[in-house]
């Protein structure tokens, strides 16, 4: 979330409920699903990083500063760690289209062949209509696939998980005069061009929020409004009523944080607004999940990794604390198993639910959306998650 936005909420708190979410989140707490006593319960972890080396318009010198830190650091901090599955943190970088560098892929594209992480799409756009928007998104997957990124259907189409600039999906937001995106059937131009899932939300104080909260949910377009996801259906086991798009929001939680103090916690990491135990518990406590299947449970964390403020500090110290923190408390085998996954992995175990497969959910991580090239090509024909990193 921007700076001015942060500290405009501080001052206005009312400013946090916007979108109508609160009756939502208090229902989802009052009737929640129980997970079975005795069942061991999953903890699917998925790092979203609106990963932007041009930041504020930086230059070449400072951007390539940026990408090259995570090429070089990352690799270093994760190859300390695994999940239940043996495999590493992998993060998800929704890198932004309108920002586009060879080298920034180049990199990227590096770090996902060696299993620490994956990149998908991210975008940042004005006034546009659906015509021009599909013309942008057909162009930026050409380019994503060039650097062998993005994960692919059977038959081998490519597709994409998709994160909207300005947390203005389908034309969400208008707002002091500024159209953040200007196509109201968004979401139809998305699914045509290849997404298979959003993972924008939450959008915590402004108009782009959706209603609901907290949840996994598939949702259908209106091309005349603005907004369509605000209607939306639960992911459940046993049904796949149709839809244009799959829709994970990260954690929205009220908890006590240290000191005692009441907090709304919207899944943000800073270098500042550190992944504390308390915070990781209040995540967890949301209990994002696929109706029917309450054992497994999504965690979808997100930052803006590449910002002077949080990147070295992320990089250096909080991304082994928090990923320690995991591992100790949510990875026993018996009360709990930890799985790093990327925004193609959740959806594919997401799609597994929803089919009324049981068990562990390690193993669906390629249930439908195949790896990305890069990935395969170095990976085939043994998992990423049975092999060391070089």
């Amino acid at each position: 979330m921007n700076s001015a936005l942060t500290k405009l909420r501080s001052a206005n708190p009312l400013l946090s409920l916007r979108g109508g979410w609160l009756s939502d989140y208090l229902t989802a707490r009052l009737y929640p699903e129980h997970v079975p006593e005795g069942v061991t319960r999953h903890l699917l972890f998925m790092f979203a990083d609106h990963w932007e080396p041009s930041w504020k318009g930086a230059n070449t010198a400072t951007a390539d500063a940026r990408t090259r830190d995570w090429a070089t650091l990352y690799p270093k901090a994760a190859a300390a760690h695994v999940d239940a599955d043996g495999c590493h943190p992998a993060h998800t970088f929704f890198y932004p289209y309108d920002e586009y560098r060879p080298q920034d892929l180049a990199a990227l594209s590096g770090l996902s062949a060696r299993g620490f992480g994956e990149v998908e799409m991210h975008l940042h756009h004005r006034d546009d209509t659906s015509a021009s928007l599909t013309e942008k998104l057909h162009d930026a997957v050409g380019i994503y696939r060039e650097h062998s990124c993005l994960g692919s259907l059977p038959g081998g189409k490519p597709v994409y998980g998709f994160v909207h600039g300005d947390w203005a999906l389908d034309n969400s937001r208008y707002e002091c005069g500024r159209n953040f995106c200007g196509v109201n059937d968004e979401l139809k131009v998305l699914a045509s061009t290849g997404c298979y899932a959003d993972f924008t939300f939450p959008a915590l104080g402004t108009g782009a929020q959706p209603r609901w909260t907290n949840r996994i949910v598939r949702v259908k377009d209106d091309p005349v409004q603005p907004k369509s996801y605000d209607r939306a259906l639960h992911a459940t086991v046993g049904e796949a009523p149709p839809s244009d798009l799959h829709l994970v929001s990260g954690p929205l939680a009220f908890h006590r944080g240290s000191g005692g103090k009441l907090r709304l916690d919207d899944g943000q990491i800073t270098g500042i607004n550190v992944p504390r135990p308390d915070r990781v518990d209040a995540w967890v406590n949301a209990h994002v999940h696929v109706v029917g299947r309450p054992e497994w449970t999504f965690v979808k964390v997100y930052s803006h990794g590449c910002t002077d403020r949080n990147r070295l500090p992320f990089l250096t110290r909080e991304l082994d604390r928090l990923w320690s923190d995991l591992e100790q408390r949510y990875n026993d085998g018996e009360r709990w198993r930890l799985h790093y996954v990327t925004a193609r992995e959740t959806y594919n175990i997401i799609r597994a639910a929803e089919d009324g497969l049981t068990g562990d959910p390690g193993q669906y991580r390629d249930y439908e959306v195949a790896p990305p090239p890069c990935r395969k090509a170095v990976l085939d024909p043994i998992p990423r998650c049975l092999r060391g990193v070089a």
